[in-house]
């Protein structure tokens, strides 16, 4: 004869769910449409739009263009678009592309 398994517990209790924390929401600033520079005005369009659309903009131009460093990814490299976008480096790494980008916006 085949022995019962008694019945699992539930986790759960009315004060585990109290204490879910509330969800998240994006910050204002990131929202906020910013308008971009001629030069980069020139890689993601001219019309303005939140900061977390520019990078995203940014990063479908690179690698739609295959401007990734083949060896290190974290490097990209500048064609004759970003090159003024860079400051003129024909090379900058992801970290410095941010700082790069951010000064161009308004």
């Amino acid at each position: 004869m085949a022995t019962k398994k008694p019945a699992a517990k539930s986790t759960k209790t009315s004060a585990s769910i109290k204490n879910e924390p509330a969800k998240r929401t994006p910050n204002a600033a990131f929202m906020k449409p910013v308008t971009p520079s001629a030069v980069l005005a020139a890689v993601i369009g001219a019309t303005p739009m939140p900061r977390t659309e520019v990078t995203k903009k940014i990063w479908d131009y690179i690698k739609q263009n295959n401007l990734q460093d083949k060896n290190n990814r974290r490097m990209i490299n500048a064609d004759d678009k970003l090159k003024p976008v860079f400051g003129g480096k024909a090379q900058v790494s992801m970290f410095e592309m941010t700082k790069l980008v951010s000064a161009q916006l308004k």
